[in-house]
């Protein structure tokens, strides 16, 4: 049984025998279906890219070949558009890197430069449905992918003494940077479902 010590030692990325790092990279080659840590990031770290990297995909094939038509489809008056529910998931994106990398509270978003061009697509609704239409497909997964490589970057430079970092003034309670990030990932499952039951109903 490892000791607490050797834990610790584990989690921080340090000691890891040659046939577990050898392992680890293993993982990393055998492809996107296969969790684990990945080069370039601490132990913990690349397992979260891991899980956002497969959620990413999924997402993406769900609208693969899609036209600016099926993008702007509108089921009904209460509902969001293919292409503003891609736009929300790049500014869920963007709130949690302002949060967790610059340490801006969520309450003081609305006066954060950075955020203001994303609080309509972060919001949705009435102000959404008028707004985000008639762009490409790769309009949106082009933010997509500028949005997800600056998360990379970053968690690069990070261990997972930061991951797991509690954050007491958090609005659902008590939390840390590895659940609000896989919020994120959870958050792109949640929306790839109303993706897909849209893109059933596009005419």
């Amino acid at each position: 049984m490892q000791s607490p010590g050797s834990r610790r030692r584990f989690l921080q990325g340090a000691g890891a025998s040659p046939l577990l790092s050898m392992s680890f990279a293993r993982a990393a080659d055998s492809g996107k279906n296969v969790f684990g840590p990945r080069p370039g990031y601490s132990p913990q770290i690349g397992v979260l890219v891991s899980e956002m990297i497969w959620m990413r995909e999924a997402v993406v094939a769900s609208t693969k070949g899609m036209t600016q038509d099926q993008l702007d489809f509108l089921l009904d008056n209460r509902a969001n558009r293919i292409g503003a529910l891609l736009l929300h998931l790049a500014a869920t994106e963007k709130l949690y890197q302002l949060n967790t990398f610059e340490n801006v509270a969520p309450d003081t978003l609305d006066k954060t430069p950075a955020f203001r061009n994303w609080a309509v697509p972060m919001d949705l609704g009435e102000p959404a449905r008028q707004a985000i239409k008639g762009h490409s497909l790769d309009y949106y997964l082009n933010l997509l992918h500028e949005g997800r490589e600056k998360t990379f970057a970053e968690f690069r430079k990070r261990d997972d003494a930061w991951l797991m970092a509690v954050d007491t003034s958090w609005g659902w309670g008590a939390t840390n940077n590895l659940c609000k990030w896989f919020h994120v990932c959870e958050h792109e499952s949640h929306h790839a479902g109303q993706i897909s039951l849209l893109k059933s109903r596009v005419h």
